[in-house]
């Protein structure tokens, strides 16, 4: 049996804070190992994981079918670059293309990659395809969005930690309020020629789970139709089952020209990200016009095709409905008792704490001592994303520890 020190947490936490830039603020815990809902810390300490990686462990933590899909492929073959084909490249994209209902992949790594992606597609689309004046490419964005931490996405960031110091900006975006869609259709009619893209979260996570009006998303499709612009949906962290619906656009039946997809793509095991449109869209692109050395590894392949899979069952869907109604039910009892509102959408949460009861890191923080993993986010709200494969007993357990801490007790 290994005997673990109580002292361990300080001092690793401490060691990882002196070596590390701070580019984080981390709760003080250090996780060793994990299984399911569920995380081991170096001192022995279970901790109910209620943020799941911010949805790329929507199939928890060492979900047997990818540890084993990964570990059969780290024997025979993990990388060749794209200078190759490798075996595991085509299934791949078929897999994703066919849950997508779309023609064609791109294979990248991290979120942020796909995004970067996206972004130059629309604009050779718009030059190419629509026949936009060079270099006159506009894509218009929401406000309150989080599509990642590269120059350019900072760029039309409208979060000061996010953007500030970081400047200049790739010109070529522009704002309107995320919902509005009165908004959009005025900025797409500044300069319809030069509209290649709307580019949205159809549920704003980073913003703190934020829900846009119903109807919204069909607006935003009926717009793009209209104006020969491309819808780009950035389901990163809402795709892939995690609000009951393999998209969250799903939930208005609407079809975007591209999907941006990342995070549970990789079933918590590696970056795995792409952009899924149909030919016409990504056709634009020629050999040596975009890359990446480990996009579309066969490791990242491999895991990927399982994930697609897992998926095309509808069986996480499903829970992450079902489990859904608990979610929501069990935080609307505590409106007024320590949180002052919430928003739910499947198994995903933001919820807004009473200032009076403390601030969401304070919440945060209470509840690690009580064995639960959760992260604040804009001062006052904490996000709550349990792994999809979280038993009922569980998440209620872990509500039950939050509405003690939003109480006071």
């Amino acid at each position: 049996m290994t005997i673990v020190s109580e002292q361990r947490t300080g001092e690793m936490f401490r060691r990882a804070e002196e070596h590390t830039a701070h580019n984080y603020h981390p709760l003080p815990v250090v996780i060793d190992h994990a299984e399911g809902a569920w995380m081991t810390d170096v001192d022995g300490r279970r901790h109910l994981d209620l943020l799941a990686g911010y949805s790329a462990l929507n199939f928890g933590h060492g979900h047997p079918d990818l540890l084993r899909v990964a570990h059969e492929q780290l024997d025979r073959l993990t990388l060749t670059s794209r200078a190759f084909v490798h075996d595991r490249f085509a299934s791949f994209t078929e897999a994703l293309a066919d849950l997508c209902g779309k023609d064609m992949v791109l294979p990248m790594n991290t979120g942020a990659e796909a995004v970067e992606t996206a972004i130059k597609v629309a604009r050779k689309w718009g030059y190419e395809v629509k026949g936009v004046r060079d270099g006159a490419a506009r894509i218009i964005v929401a406000s309150g969005n989080f599509h990642g931490r590269t120059t350019t996405i900072v760029g039309f960031s409208d979060d000061p930690d996010a953007r500030d110091g970081f400047g200049p900006f790739t010109p070529g975006f522009v704002t309107v309020p995320y919902g509005d869609l009165a908004a959009l259709e005025a900025a797409i009619l500044a300069d319809p020629a030069s509209t290649v893209a709307v580019l949205v979260e159809p549920i704003q996570g980073e913003g703190g789970v934020i829900i846009p009006p119903a109807g919204y998303l069909r607006g935003v499709r009926e717009l793009c139709t209209r104006h020969d612009v491309l819808f780009a949906a950035d389901e990163i962290q809402a795709g892939l089952g995690r609000t009951g619906r393999t998209f969250a656009c799903d939930h208005e039946d609407v079809v975007p020209d591209m999907y941006v997809l990342g995070k549970a793509l990789g079933g918590g095991i590696v970056p795995v990200s792409a952009v899924v449109a149909d030919r016409d869209v990504l056709g634009v692109l020629r050999p040596g016009q975009h890359g990446s050395t480990f996009g579309g590894n066969p490791l990242a392949c491999a895991v990927g095709e399982e994930v697609v899979r897992l998926l095309a069952t509808g069986v996480y869907q499903q829970r992450a409905a079902e489990l859904g109604v608990l979610l929501h039910d069990r935080l609307a009892a505590m409106v007024g008792h320590g949180i002052v509102g919430f928003r739910t959408r499947g198994l995903w949460a933001g919820v807004d704490i009473d200032p009076n009861v403390g601030t969401g890191r304070a919440i945060c923080e209470r509840l690690l001592e009580r064995g639960v993993l959760a992260k604040d986010t804009h001062g006052s709200t904490i996000r709550l994303a349990p792994p999809i494969v979280i038993s009922a007993d569980d998440l209620a357990w872990g509500l039950d520890q939050l509405a003690a801490v939003v109480a006071g007790s």
